[in-house]
């Protein structure tokens, strides 16, 4: 027996749109409700009261991006410290929204240590887009990708003293170093395209689950950053779910009842139909 939350229907937003998704849970479930969290995120909660020795979630989402969604980025002309001010006193209920993603998490800890590096992309003045760029390229080249140190339950602390990590830690520290200044930043879940090399075939699941994060900019919106590829995302990302931290927006979590051991699979496959 099983109860679970599914956070896999991809977000319409301004850099995507979600035609269609359909979910398939095997065996069948006896309960199936959906319903939209605090965060916006589509989720799918159900039960399996019978028992079973393997569980399935198959989602299969039809999803438009777009790719010029960062076409009038190079307008949105405001210093960090501008951004900040801005924040710190919201005046609408909106605002008030987006100003919790300036607090600590569970998973993002506030830490004097991340505050200070921050700051060497942050400089006085500094124009909020470009010196997020330049956070994120700083992330991009001093971090090791290592997807054999670090579990969910690894400190941010060990990640940012040994420098290693996954596409996780690394959205993770990004969120400590913006919101330790008081930018609004916040974590995305998604998946993210892999191009085979050129005359080469793509190979089947060769995709993967990815996760980066986003700032807010004030009169323009979310903004993403992928500190795992040093880009903004467009045309390869597709985003399922955005919280303060994983913990909000684990793509299937849940409870199971009975005993034995257990294994996790993942597969993605991203097709274009174009």
């Amino acid at each position: 027996m099983c109860q679970n939350q599914a956070r896999l229907t991809p977000k319409t937003n301004r850099g995507q749109i979600c035609h269609s998704s359909h979910i398939k849970i095997e065996p069948i479930a006896n309960y199936v409700q959906e319903f939209t969290d605090y965060f916006d995120n589509k989720v799918t909660a159900f039960e399996i009261a019978t028992q079973h020795k393997k569980l399935t979630v198959t989602m299969i989402s039809e999803v438009e991006l777009i790719t010029t969604a960062n076409k009038n980025l190079n307008t949105a002309v405001i210093s960090w410290e501008e951004a900040r001010d801005f924040l710190a006193k919201p005046n609408t209920a909106q605002l008030l929204k987006i100003s919790e993603f300036i607090l600590p998490s569970q998973l993002t800890p506030i830490e004097e240590a991340y505050k200070d590096y921050a700051l060497v992309s942050f400089l006085a003045n500094a124009n909020l887009i470009d010196a997020c760029k330049d956070l994120m390229a700083r992330i991009f080249h001093e971090f090791h990708y290592d997807p054999g140190f670090t579990t969910i339950s690894t400190p941010l602390s060990v990640v940012f003293a040994q420098k290693r990590g996954v596409c996780q830690d690394f959205a993770h520290f990004a969120l400590a170093c913006l919101r330790s200044i008081g930018l609004a930043a916040r974590y995305v879940s998604g998946y993210i395209e892999t191009l085979p090399p050129e005359g080469e075939e793509k190979l089947e699941g060769a995709d993967a689950t990815h996760a980066w994060f986003a700032l807010f900019v004030p009169d323009f919106g979310w903004v993403d950053f992928d500190p795992t590829n040093n880009i903004l995302p467009s045309g390869q990302h597709v985003t399922l779910a955005v919280g303060r931290d994983f913990s909000d927006v684990t793509p299937l979590k849940g409870v199971v009842f009975g005993g034995g051991s257990q294994l996790l699979d993942v597969a993605v496959d991203m097709i274009r139909l174009e």
